[in-house]
């Protein structure tokens, strides 16, 4: 199924989150059409190694020079025709482009005018320079990413640009049903800060609860069921054994008989039962670990690299990744629609 038929994009080229969006809407249906510089900006020279780039696919490109009178004419007049624009600027530019919302207001009323940024259009950072891994630590999200003691690292580019993309994508399909509903289009403030700090409203419960961020053990750094453990060909594992019947299990496969599962949350046991893990879990490779738990109720799964997670058969099956024959990993558009009646899904789109 592909929901944004119909639906007709102009996408500012920037980098990271606002083409990313873009390629959700495109991957859904939408009729996507970049605007793109004439000479490409660092980081998209720093990144052509001769890799197609994933952020254009299923997108029409043009390339005009903003400052020309005519190549600037030709911007405006495809945004009137469009429903949605997204650019990536920072605050102002596109106004000192004569290309703000109020350029738009009256030619265009019906217009979702998406605005992809780190800090947003206002507040004291808003004109500053920034990236994902600023944007993740102003959310307090990224203090939570390491052990007590450790520094904090996040994969790039994940948890700050793409989540900020996702959060502009559903702001735009909501705006879109908006104008739908009432014909009056809208200007959508996507900072990713703001974005990546909701996704955090469940972390906040549990904060709450006095369970993460606290000087209390928490369940999520210090308990021995939820963690990160080494085996002994150097691979990793996770555990998220968090529900009394999933850990009783996990005592069970790992043949732990003197540790009572009803202790779960006994905090002082803790230290012990992780050492405890940790040097039963060195004794085996990683390999070992997967036959014995992987796809029981422990909650268990292995720490892959990229390349090995597209090759992983629960991937595979769901046609999540596409090995190209570049050696690049292609991957299939999320979430995946079906008719409510009708054949059942049997494979990934593309």
């Amino acid at each position: 199924m592909k929901p944004l038929q119909g639906i007709r994009v102009v996408e500012f080229e920037g980098i990271g989150p606002g083409p990313l969006a873009g390629r959700f809407l495109a991957d859904m249906g939408a009729s996507v059409t970049v605007i793109a510089r004439p000479t490409p900006g660092a980081v998209h020279q720093r990144m052509d190694t001769g890799v197609e780039n994933p952020l254009r696919q299923g997108k029409s490109v043009v390339v005009l020079d903003l400052k020309q009178a005519s190549d600037h004419a030709r911007a405006v007049d495809m945004v009137v025709a469009s429903d949605v624009l997204i650019e990536g600027n920072r605050p102002g530019v596109m106004e000192k482009l004569d290309l703000g919302p109020t350029v738009f207001a009256s030619s265009n009323p019906r217009l979702v005018y998406g605005r992809m940024t780190g800090w947003g259009q206002s507040g004291p950072l808003s004109a500053a320079a920034g990236h994902d891994l600023n944007y993740v630590a102003l959310s307090g999200i990224l203090s939570l990413s390491a052990n007590r003691g450790e520094l904090p690292i996040l994969p790039p580019t994940v948890v700050g640009d793409a989540v900020g993309a996702l959060g502009l994508a559903f702001g735009i399909v909501s705006a879109l049903h908006s104008v739908k509903e009432r014909g009056e289009g809208c200007v959508i403030d996507g900072a990713i800060v703001d974005i990546v700090s909701m996704l955090g409203m469940l972390m906040q419960w549990i904060r709450a609860a006095g369970q993460i961020d606290g000087p209390e053990p928490s369940l999520f750094h210090d308990s021995p069921f939820y963690s990160v453990y080494a085996c002994a060909d150097g691979g990793r594992i996770t555990l998220g054994a968090i529900e009394p019947q999933f850990y009783a299990l996990l005592l069970n496969k790992l043949g732990i008989t003197n540790v009572n599962p009803q202790a779960q949350y006994d905090q002082s046991t803790w230290p012990q039962l992780r050492a405890r893990f940790g040097a039963l879990f060195a004794t085996r490779p990683r390999a070992h670990w997967c036959e014995l738990l992987e796809g029981t109720d422990v909650c268990f799964a292995p720490v892959l690299s990229v390349a090995e997670a597209a090759l992983h058969p629960h991937n595979v099956a769901r046609g999540t990744f596409k090995m190209l024959d570049t050696g690049a990993i292609e991957v299939a558009p999320a979430p995946r629609l079906t008719p409510l009646v009708g054949q059942l899904y049997a494979g990934a789109p593309r």
